[in-house]
């Protein structure tokens, strides 16, 4: 919208609205008409930090959806969901009114009002995970959330750019994925492109400067092509439609980071979309291209023999046409283009004011797998980040001998497929062939390849095999193996307690110790993914982390048993130790179980006090495909932050680009290597 909208225009706006409403009946109409004007009224007086009535938000959510195409209760929940959330109606009284399918849609999308929250973080994961427990039930929660997002994104401009910034994050690294893994390719790349102008802008603006400059000569460019792909197929009897266009900018973004290249050296920025009627036809037009144009090798990818999880289907190949320019090319039926459009959504696509069959939750991988996940005990951060690092990162596609195409996270092995074919046949796997050659079980997978997997009857799981794999469903598997059958180990959560030939330390002659030592101006943030350790012959206990030294993977470490907290990991280097009574008698020793592939490295941090300071941090270090894995900044004697973080990283030679990166942040002081 180019200028701002104000109360004098709602009429307008409404009516605009109403028009958009064609492909429902009447009765239809008048229902979704009912709840818009219901929502004015009770969003009345309420402003967007833009300053427009805030009843803007909620019928641009419910455009999104119309455009979708989607049924009549879901564009009503776009209309209302923030309702019970932000006006005094009582769930109640909105059910009454609505019916308890709103309410349950709405209700997904509802953010959680903890009052003794620990932490916003903590406050956000749980509303997160709250609606995604809500997307098992019902899909069309997340497609209320996606579209809810899509304005937000789009009016993120109005606020702090620290507020910007952490929204775009979240944005790039939950909802964006999400809208991928649901098929709604179109809506994933806005959400994409949206993000990466908060998260970096200077690249954001060099792609979009870029790509207008050669707006012209591109047109030029894809014009001839397409006349090239309509004169052949004519000459075959095939009737197409042909479309291109340039790249998504963050497309373009990630193939730079990926390639390491400047923009210039990136070729393939553009795209060649060929819609036909029949399946026959695609492979057809495949050939025509082919023959008008050279194949780039290895570039090729059949996702109509083998679909995607998601089911999406379509040809891939990229081509090199004159002067060495290179572009891909899609080729699909407008039947496969309509899933690829609106993936999920097309189960509730309307023809005729009649829609069509409803999708089962159960019949959608990512359904299935955030089914395993809520059946683990974890706290809503670690499940946060379970989601990120399992169903919403990278994927990797490889096939069953039977040429089923299975979907697993970048860095997954062959512990990870046997788990995800079944549970059994994880715990009887004793080895695995990558096309037909025999690689290690703990091998990280590749693109492409065809996976069997050999199991034995008298196989189980190893402990060990926790360090190697990657999805959440398989940790799963092997720690619930491992608590009933192994009687020497007990696997909670991420912490692995295993029996060792070490002296038994009798705790009757142990003093109660407790740890109170609390920084002033804390700030804190760990991921405690890997936090696995091996101790000694100890069964059924717990594990707790030190809150004076913050042990992490990397850590050299030591621990002692306590009564009441069980052992207690330490630095081998925290001071505190020395003040422990009794320590040489209760020490035990301990190392890290899930020790990392990649290497660690720790940099100590002098900064003055700015909002978002973490989030410009992972920025930095998400330049060079770094993870913070844990951060403390307290404030010293002369009022500045101060603490140490440990970074992992896939190549070392990256971390010194990394320290001169965080030396750019304007409120970074000081940032050198700790040894």
């Amino acid at each position: 919208m180019s200028s701002l909208i104000t109360e004098n225009d709602l009429d307008s706006v409404l009516k605009n609205f109403e028009k958009k409403l064609d492909i429902y009946t009447e009765d239809e109409k008048s229902e979704i008409m009912r709840a818009a004007l219901w929502a004015v009224n009770q969003h009345k007086g309420q402003k967007r930090a833009s300053g427009e009535p805030y009843i803007i938000h909620p019928i641009s959510v419910a455009e999104t959806l119309i455009n979708l195409k989607m049924d009549v209760p879901t564009v009503v929940g776009g209309l209302l969901h923030d309702v019970i959330e932000d006006t005094a109606i009582t769930e109640e009284e909105f059910t009454q009114l609505f019916g308890k399918e709103i309410t349950t849609l709405v209700n997904g999308v509802t953010k959680i009002n903890i009052l003794n929250v620990q932490s916003k973080t903590m406050q956000e994961s749980e509303t997160i995970r709250k609606m995604f427990l809500a997307m098992v039930k019902d899909i069309r929660v997340i497609l209320i959330k996606l579209a809810d997002k899509k304005h937000n994104m789009s009016t993120l401009h109005f606020l702090k750019p620290e507020k910007q910034k952490r929204i775009a994050k979240e944005c790039l690294d939950i909802y964006a994925p999400l809208a991928g893994k649901l098929g709604i390719y179109g809506l994933k790349s806005e959400l994409e492109d949206a993000s990466l102008k908060y998260i970096d802008k200077d690249a954001y603006y060099e792609i979009k400067n870029f790509i207008s400059d050669k707006k012209r000569k591109r047109q030029q460019f894809l014009a001839k092509i397409e006349q090239n792909i309509h004169d052949a197929a004519r000459e075959q009897g095939i009737e197409v439609d042909v479309k291109s266009r340039a790249k998504h900018f963050y497309s373009i973004y990630s193939k730079m980071q990926n390639k390491e290249k400047e923009l210039g050296d990136i070729y393939d920025l553009l795209g060649v979309r060929i819609l036909c009627n029949t399946t026959l036809e695609c492979y057809n037009i495949l050939g025509l291209v082919h023959s008008m144009w050279s194949p780039i090798a290895g570039r090729f990818k059949d996702y109509i023999a083998m679909p995607k999880e998601n089911n999406y289907q379509s040809l891939h190949t990229t081509v090199m046409g004159e002067k060495g320019k290179t572009f891909e090319v899609q080729i699909r039926t407008h039947k496969m283009n309509q899933t690829a459009e609106f993936g999920i959504a097309a189960h509730w696509l309307y023809k005729e004011g009649k829609k069509e069959s409803h999708i089962k939750p159960s019949d959608l991988a990512v359904i299935n797998k955030l089914k395993t996940w809520n059946d683990v005990n974890i706290d809503s951060v670690e499940y946060i980040n379970t989601v990120i690092g399992d169903l919403l990162q990278d994927s990797i596609y490889v096939y069953t001998p039977n040429g089923k195409i299975i979907e697993l996270p970048q860095g997954a092995t062959a512990l990870d497929f046997a788990y995800h074919i079944h549970s059994e046949i994880g715990d009887r796997c004793v080895g695995a062939k990558a096309n037909n050659k025999i690689i290690p079980l703990t091998k990280p997978l590749e693109n492409n390849q065809i996976v069997s997997i050999m199991t034995s009857e008298t196989a189980h799981p190893h402990v060990n095999w926790l360090k190697h794999v990657k999805t959440a469903r398989a940790k799963s598997k092997i720690r619930n193996w491992l608590n009933h059958h192994h009687e020497s180990v007990t696997a909670d959560k991420s912490v692995i307690v295993k029996e060792s030939p070490v002296k038994k330390v009798k705790e009757e002659h142990f003093e109660s110790y407790e740890d109170e030592r609390i920084s002033i101006e804390h700030q804190e943030v760990t991921n405690s993914d890997n936090n696995s350790i091996v101790i000694g012959d100890e069964n059924n206990i717990m594990v707790s982390f030190a809150n004076c030294c913050h042990p992490v993977i990397g850590d050299k470490i030591i621990g002692f048993v306590s009564r009441g907290r069980g052992v207690i990991v330490h630095r081998k280097d925290c001071p505190n130790l020395a003040g422990i009574n009794e320590f040489k008698e209760r020490e035990i020793p301990i190392a890290w179980e899930a020790e990392t592939l990649n290497t660690v490295r720790k940099c100590r941090i002098t900064a003055k006090r700015a909002a978002g300071i973490f989030s410009e941090i992972e920025g930095s270090l998400k330049k060079y495909k770094a993870h913070l894995i844990s951060g403390v900044l307290d404030e010293n004697d002369r009022g500045m932050l101060e603490g140490n973080f440990t970074i992992e990283l896939a190549n070392g030679d990256d971390f010194k680009n990394i320290l001169k990166s965080i030396r750019t942040i304007p409120s970074i002081s000081v940032v050198q290597e700790v040894k």
